[in-house]
């Protein structure tokens, strides 16, 4: 599923009463506010969804693969999700 296609499904389960635009709104809302809480708080918490943290990786050495020298990997930040239970029973 991409954006548009949740943005629909979405709107669908809003009702006629929503607009398209109405449900992107309210999916870019959602997005934005898990990634200023992972920028904040590092952890958003969607009980009976899932868990979202940010990770810190270290930086480390790994090989180039078409010529095989070495070359260093910078330490990044990512996240995780964890599945809640009702998401797991889910699917």
């Amino acid at each position: 599923m991409n954006k548009a296609q949740l943005v629909e499904l979405v709107q669908r389960q809003l009702g006629k009463a929503s607009s398209k635009a109405a449900a992107e709104r309210a999916v870019d809302a959602v997005t934005e506010a898990i990634t200023r809480g992972l920028k904040d708080s590092g952890e958003v918490q969607l009980v009976g969804f899932g868990t979202f943290r940010r990770r810190e990786r270290n930086a480390r050495q790994g090989r180039n693969p078409a010529t095989g020298a070495a070359i260093a990997i910078p330490a990044s930040k990512t996240v995780r999700f964890s599945a809640g239970k009702m998401l797991k029973q889910a699917v």
